[in-house]
């Protein structure tokens, strides 16, 4: 995806989907990436932003989101 870049990874869908939602909530467009293997299980999904959304995406992931 030429101009998106990676700000978030996680193993769990509803992860990814509840930091797209948060990011898009904060006008930040966001796309869940489905990079697990359907016939095997094991993979991950990753949140995209575009490039000029980096840094604001990354740092509202660290202050407003938490899944412990």
């Amino acid at each position: 995806m030429k101009g998106w870049s990676k700000v978030f990874k996680t193993h769990l869908q509803y992860q990814a989907e509840i930091v797209k939602a948060v990011l898009q909530d904060n006008d930040l467009p966001a796309v869940v990436v489905d990079k697990k293997d359907s016939n095997y299980g094991f993979g991950y999904y990753e949140v995209h932003v575009a490039a000029d959304g980096v840094l604001k995406a990354i740092k509202i992931i660290q202050d407003d989101i938490s899944f412990e």
